[in-house]
Parts: structure tokens; C-alpha cells; sequence
């Protein structure tokens, strides 16, 4: 049989090998570029784009970029930089605007004449936005004139032609994202904020303005922030430690550039338990941290422990110290510009530069040693909370040795309250966190036995914002979640996941105030404890509906006020007709197990949110907030906040 004919039959030949030329790679596997095709990769365009602009202004070349949210979710972003090259490439033989709208790994980045450092999607860039638009339209201004060029997914449509003339430089790129591909369309004002004030803290002096066309205010107006920061990191910290209590009185501050890399680290201390630093490479936030992280950590561990000894603050302690006790209560903003960044890491964003290490560790080993020095009343309160934090880690660790004895390493069983699963295969089992005895009860007749447990919770789980980490370990409810996952804590604080034993992990509350809080308090804990199974995508939190709207043997449930309108309309005959009811469910123990089911646990009905982070440091900031000591901010975040609560009464 013909190699032709033997693929009819769906063998694997030579034409089963497709060749996806230009950006069509992009749009057959999107995922691969920007992460996802839900609300993480939808933004992400928008940051890409965002990139380019900031590329200009870290170059020299532009000052503010102005960010719109378009009526139709479209986005425009419009800088006042240079302005996309419009002459014919002369490899290409057409314009070096259209080649950079489309083909990818093509750009300014590219070239170190053009760009001392760039940041943007490893070098995807506006590229790979462009593919994956139903429709971008750019426009560039400069030398006198206008040009634009508009594409269809990625095509375009005609060539780059001048429009008009113009007195400005820059560029302006208005692009909707394709419907066909995503999965989500609508774009979060609050999300966007979060990334932009981000990026002025990183690029002190650049000003970036976000507005949503989409609604106005009783005056007309639509509403509008605008990013600006002269201080830079300093600011940002004092920003992101504004709710909690400072051990000294303002950050420490130092910048340097070796061999190219030029570095800036801000560091406050703080009367809290965590530990928390933010890196940034070319304004990426690496998550995974790497060697700019490895850096700083060895000269804070090096530094205040050759201080501590030297002026004989460790010597009562019976333990030795470690690098986590140097860190404790600590918020640091590492921010690295590196010429040519090596990414590694699951998501690529750790960073592999090796020659990295020793810079960011010199640099600051000279301002540590420099600070402790000069404020000799700082330092000692520096070395007692350290003292402090050793102390508490080795009772800590003693408490955390009596839950893994009696959790699952040991073999000596689960938690008396969890209805196990009969799966023994993580990837497929569920775990559902239940408010309450009652509700627990509920979801326990209604679960599918072979892979949903259930662990009903007591009431409101310990704060751990506010715990030191033995009481953590002491309380029974999370060591009840602890055996149950069947995960720890290493000594250095790593979590183990060699033995999880559910991959989804769902909170499933109330849909009321106390619900709410609940919520908050798991979300909490596993922001400050479990990081790592966020970050693999292991936390959801349940959608039980509000309402059941029914008339006769007819009923509908409902997750928002809209749908309970629309379902009343439906069933209603006229306005005026009340045998259509309404049945508000404002906890899990009024709904019966079928009804549990069918609404919040079934697979192939349920809506499940899954928990994601997309900005570490202003999930750091919201948490401490919410659930810090501090209760101005708290008030004020409410208060700004009241007009999209609703009355439950």
C-alpha cells in the first residue's frame, strides 16, 4: 500500500506534517505565547503592547502612554515615542512597520543600538497581538506625517499608506481581540490599574493614563487614573507595606549598574510574619525569582549575620540561624535591567543569568553593610526581630513535626471529618473545603464518591496574616486541610507536593457576608502557606447560585441579579402575574443534596473559578489589608468599594 493511501486511513506520513508559516503558529496555539486564552491572556495583549511603549521611554524617546478601554472591549494604547519605522525594509522589501505588526522575533529589541534593554513576551510582542485580534489598526506619527495599517487576524489589509500630516511623534495601536480564540471578551479596569501602577513604580518618571470609554459618571465623565512616580521603588514599597506596621522608619534604598546590568533594590521591615520580595527583570515580574533573587538573599543572609555575631545579638540563642530568619517581616523590590535576560522555569519567569548573581550580591553587600553602620538604633531592632523570628521558627517547627506525624507521611490516617474520595488518582480527585457542619453534611449525600471529598471546616479558620507560624501549625482546622492534601512544609519553608493528594482543591462558602469572609480567611492561608498550589492552578473557589425562580413544575437557577430578571421575565405571563416564586439561597444548607449537585458540584454544570495571581505584590498589598491590623486602609478600601455591595436583607 501507497504511503498515500496508508494516510487515508490515519497513519502518520509525510503530508500528516503541516507547516504553519507566518502567525499562524499564534493563533493555532495561543497558549504557547500568552500563557491562556481566558482573562490572564486576554490582558496580556494589552501589556504587550503596553511593552513597545515603555521600550521607547526606558530608550529615552517617550513620556507619557495613554491607555484606553474602548465601549466594544477594544483597547488603545498610544504613546508619544519615536514612532514604528515606516521606510521598506530592505531585506523584506516592505515596510519595517508592517514586518514588526507581523512576523515574529522582529523589532527594535532586537537591535542593542536601538534598545539598551527591552522587556515584552520574550520577544513575541505586538506580533503576536496582532494575531490574535479580529481587527488592529495602527497608527504612526512622525517625520511630518501620518501612516496606518490595518489587519484582519493578523493580515493586512493594505499596505502601510500616509493618512495626513502631522505636527507629533508616536505610535497608537487599537486592537479587538478575537472572539473565535477567547474565551472571556470583557476587560477589568481594576486589572489593567494593577499592571500599569506597576509599571510607573518600575519606570519612575513615565506617566501612563488608563481610561474606561465604556461608562461615565453623572457628569459625564469617564472614569480615568493616571500612574506617575518620581520616587520609583521607594514608593512602590511604601505602597505595598502601607497596611502594615514599619519596623524602621523609611525603606532602604540602592541602585548600581555592572557589566551592563543596572540594579535597584528597595527593602522595608515590617512587625509582620511573612516574608515577601517582588522581582523584576526589564519590568517582567519573575515570579519563579532566580539569580537576581539568589543574590539578594546571600548578601541579607552574609551581611546581618557577620552584624549579629559581631555584636553578640545570637549568642543566647541554643539553635543556629538561618537565611529565614533574616527575612521575616521583610518586603523587598528587586528591579534588574539585563541586556540580554535568559528565562527559564515553567512559565518562564525565572531568571537564568549566572553572571547576575555576584552583581546584585555586591551591590548590595555595600549598602547593607553601609546602612547597618551608620544606624546602629535600626540595626538592633533589626537583629531582635530576628532573635524573634528564629525563636518562633524553631517553635514552629516543632508544631509542624507533630502534624506530619500525625498526617499522612506517617501513615496513621486522615482527618476524623473527611469523606475521602475512592480515587487514588490526584490528577482526578476533588477536594471540596466546606463551610460548616450542615452544609458539609449536605455536600457529602450530594458528591460523586468516586473522586469529590469533602472536609466540612468549623466556623472561621485562624488568621494567619496576623498568627506567627507555630500557631499556624497548632490550629486543628489547618492541620485538618494539611493531612488531608497530605503536603508540608520543608525546613525551608519550600512546600512539599510529592503527596497531594487532590488536584483540585475547591472552597465552596456561603453566598453571604460571614461566606465571604471565610472565603477570604482559606484564601489567606493558602496566599500565605501554600503559594505554590495557586501558582500550579489547584485552588477554585465554587459558584453556588442565589437564586431558584420556579412556577409550577418550572424552575431556573441564578448566579446574578440579571439572570433572576431575566428568568422572572421568562416565566412571568404578564407583569402582574405572582405565581412565579423566588427562593433566595443565602447559605449551602438550604439547598437539598440534589440540588447541590446539580448546581455547584457536577462537572458538567458547575462553574468553577480558579484562583490566580496575577499581580503578586498587589495580592500581598489587598491581603494585608483585608485581614492586616491596620483598620484606616480597611475602612477606606470599604468605603470606596460601597457602591458595588448590595443590601441582603
Amino acid at each position: 500500500m501507497s504511503e498515500q493511501n496508508k494516510n487515508t486511513n490515519n497513519s502518520y506520513g509525510a503530508d500528516s506534517i503541516q507547516v504553519l508559516e507566518g502567525l499562524e503558529a499564534v493563533r493555532k496555539r495561543p497558549a504557547m505565547y500568552i500563557g491562556d486564552i481566558g482573562v490572564k491572556g486576554l490582558h496580556h495583549l494589552v501589556y504587550e503592547v503596553v511593552d513597545n511603549s515603555i521600550d521607547e521611554a526606558l530608550a529615552g524617546h517617550a513620556k507619557n502612554i495613554d491607555v484606553f478601554i474602548n465601549p466594544d472591549n477594544s483597547i488603545t494604547v498610544r504613546d508619544d515615542g519615536r514612532g514604528i519605522p515606516v521606510a521598506i525594509h530592505a531585506k523584506e522589501g516592505r515596510s519595517a512597520l508592517e514586518v514588526v505588526m507581523t512576523v515574529l522575533h522582529a523589532g527594535g529589541k532586537f537591535d542593542k543600538n536601538s534598545y539598551k534593554v527591552s522587556g515584552g513576551l520574550h520577544g513575541v510582542g505586538v506580533s503576536c497581538v496582532n494575531a490574535l485580534s479580529s481587527k488592529l489598526t495602527v497608527v504612526v506619527e512622525r517625520d511630518g506625517a501620518m501612516y496606518q495599517q490595518e489587519y484582519e487576524r493578523g493580515n493586512p489589509l493594505y499596505s502601510v499608506k500616509e493618512v495626513g500630516k502631522s505636527g507629533r511623534t508616536g505610535t497608537t495601536v487599537t486592537f479587538k481581540p478575537d472572539n473565535t480564540i477567547f474565551t472571556v471578551s470583557e476587560y477589568s479596569f481594576d486589572t489593567l490599574s494593577a499592571r500599569l501602577r506597576e509599571l510607573s513604580f518600575l519606570n519612575r518618571g513615565i506617566r501612563l493614563t488608563l481610561t474606561d470609554l465604556r461608562e461615565t459618571d453623572d457628569e459625564g465623565n469617564h472614569p480615568s487614573k493616571v500612574f506617575f512616580s518620581e520616587g520609583g521603588l521607594v514608593e512602590f514599597i511604601t505602597y505595598l507595606d502601607g497596611m502594615r506596621q514599619p519596623l524602621i522608619d523609611k525603606p532602604l534604598y540602592t541602585e548600581g549598574e555592572r557589566d551592563n546590568v543596572m540594579v535597584e533594590v528597595a527593602l522595608q521591615y515590617n512587625t509582620s510574619f511573612n516574608e515577601n520580595i517582588h522581582s523584576y527583570v526589564n519590568n517582567i515580574n519573575t515570579i519563579e525569582g532566580g539569580t537576581h533573587v539568589a543574590g539578594f538573599r546571600r548578601a541579607i543572609t552574609r551581611v546581618f549575620k557577620a552584624y549579629g555575631d559581631k555584636n553578640g545579638f545570637f549568642t543566647k540563642l541554643k539553635f543556629p540561624i538561618t537565611g529565614d530568619d533574616f527575612r521575616e517581616g521583610l518586603t523587598a523590590l528587586i528591579s534588574i535591567k539585563v541586556p540580554e535576560p535568559q528565562f527559564e522555569g515553567q512559565t518562564k519567569t525565572k531568571l537564568g543569568n549566572s553572571e547576575v548573581t555576584g552583581i546584585v550580591d555586591s551591590i548590595c553587600n555595600d549598602a547593607l553593610n553601609n546602612y547597618l553602620e551608620e544606624n546602629p538604633n535600626i540595626a538592633r531592632q533589626i537583629m531582635q526581630k530576628v532573635v524573634l523570628a528564629a525563636t518562633a521558627r524553631h517553635a514552629a517547627r516543632k508544631a509542624r513535626e507533630m502534624v506530619q506525624r500525625k498526617g499522612a507521611l506517617s501513615g496513621s490516617g486522615l482527618p476524623g471529618k473527611l469523606a475521602d474520595c475512592a480515587s487514588k488518582d490526584a490528577a482526578a480527585s476533588e477536594l471540596f473545603l466546606v463551610e460548616g457542619d450542615s452544609a458539609g453534611g449536605t455536600a457529602k449525600q450530594g458528591r460523586d464518591r468516586n473522586f469529590q471529598a469533602i472536609l466540612p471546616l468549623r466556623g472561621k479558620i485562624l488568621n494567619v496574616e496576623k498568627a506567627m507560624e507555630h500557631k499556624v501549625y497548632e490550629n486543628e482546622e489547618i492541620k485538618n486541610i494539611f493531612t488531608a492534601l497530605g503536603i508540608f512544609h520543608n525546613d525551608d519553608k519550600s512546600l512539599n507536593t510529592d503527596k497531594l493528594r487532590y488536584h483540585k482543591v475547591i472552597i465552596m462558602c456561603d453566598a453571604d457576608i460571614d461566606g465571604s469572609h471565610i472565603s477570604t480567611l482559606i484564601l489567606t492561608f493558602f496566599f500565605r502557606q501554600m503559594k505554590e498550589l495557586i501558582e500550579n492552578g489547584y485552588i477554585y473557589i465554587a459558584q453556588p447560585p442565589l437564586y431558584r425562580v420556579y412556577k409550577a413544575k418550572d424552575f431556573e437557577y441564578c448566579w446574578s441579579e440579571n439572570q433572576r430578571e431575566e428568568a422572572v421575565r421568562r416565566m412571568s405571563r404578564s407583569e402582574n402575574d405572582s405565581s412565579v416564586k423566588i427562593q433566595r439561597y443565602k447559605g449551602l444548607g438550604e439547598m437539598n443534596a440534589e440540588q447541590l449537585w446539580e448546581t455547584t458540584m457536577n462537572p458538567n454544570e458547575r462553574t468553577l473559578r480558579r484562583v490566580t495571581i496575577e499581580s503578586a505584590a498587589e495580592a500581598d498589598r489587598v491581603f494585608s489589608m483585608l485581614m492586616g491590623d491596620e483598620v484606616p486602609p480597611r475602612r477606606e478600601f470599604i468605603e470606596s468599594h460601597a457602591k458595588y455591595a448590595k443590601l441582603d436583607v
